[in-house]
């Protein structure tokens, strides 16, 4: 299994940022990049960034306020623009100037925004179970707990709180998987387990959705539509709606949709055959 080393690098206002970087075959490897959700860090592809890395230089960015890149004071600085400066910023420090993107919820929105503001820099897209339409139940889902979950006392406690929370989205896993699944999310701090992100990132949330942020959405979405996309949705998701994909369809003539079984938002990408298909795509 490959693995990978500790990239660090500054950000145009000074904090420091992290990536775990996938050496791949070669020194002139194509590169992937993978792009986290909201409350989420680069161990949400530390199933699918090995597999990856047999053909690909991978590149795994947390951005700020995540795992182990540094909070920001500003709390205004968490939003959409200033991640994908951010992520823009990683890529310019390696002097790469293409890359394929895995985008998972968030990261998919990262990646609609910087196709729109650096036209160019995307051959491929894999989109992780996210739309310019964000269905209200599951933002609101996701509202009701970022920045308030936790402290835990022990991960006993912190896995059957995700358990709890989360069973409607992985109904089918195993106590083995819950656990793994706790350690992406938590991490321990002064004897306890706490959230892998500044609580602070769910302020600016406060005052997302409506109508004129899809229609801003959508104008970055349509920037994809000669890239060749795939879109990846969880059959139990409540953030991507049918009727969403239907409409990324109809302005996108290079989109594939792969439906994942049993999974709501998000799919983890290392279901059976799902890992199989972003990197045959990616390979393609």
């Amino acid at each position: 299994m490959s693995t990978f080393s500790d990239y660090f690098f500054q950000a145009a206002d000074g904090l420091t940022l992290y990536a775990r970087d996938y050496a791949g075959p070669a020194p002139d490897s194509p590169v992937v990049l993978c792009l986290h959700g909201l409350t989420r860090n680069s161990r949400d592809f530390q199933d699918l960034a090995p597999q990856l890395a047999d053909h690909f230089r991978v590149l795994v960015p947390e951005q700020r306020g995540r795992g182990r890149s540094d909070y920001d004071r500003q709390v205004d600085h968490y939003n959409l623009m200033q991640y994908v400066q951010d992520v823009r910023t990683l890529l310019e420090s390696l002097s790469i100037e293409r890359t394929a993107i895995v985008g998972t919820s968030m990261g998919g929105l990262m990646t609609f925004a910087l196709s729109a503001l650096y036209p160019g820099t995307i051959d491929r897209a894999v989109i992780n179970d996210i739309g310019p339409e964000i269905a209200s139940a599951g933002l609101e889902r996701i509202k009701s707990y970022v920045g308030i979950v936790g402290p835990f006392a022990d991960w006993e406690e912190a896995t059957a709180y995700l358990k709890a929370a989360s069973a409607e989205i992985f109904p089918t896993w195993e106590d083995d998987q819950w656990s793994d699944f706790a350690r992406q999310c938590y991490i321990e701090r002064e004897g306890q387990v706490v959230v892998d992100y500044d609580p602070r990132i769910a302020e600016p949330l406060a005052t997302e959705g409506g109508d004129t942020e899809a229609q801003t959405l959508w104008s970055l979405f349509e920037t994809l539509a000669a890239t060749p996309t795939l879109l990846v949705r969880g059959a139990l998701t409540d953030l991507l709606s049918k009727e969403c994909v239907a409409k990324m369809g109809a302005v996108h003539p290079n989109l594939s949709v792969l439906d994942v079984p049993d999974v709501g938002h998000a799919p983890m990408l290392n279901e059976p055959g799902v890992s199989e298909a972003v990197k045959n795509f990616l390979i393609s």
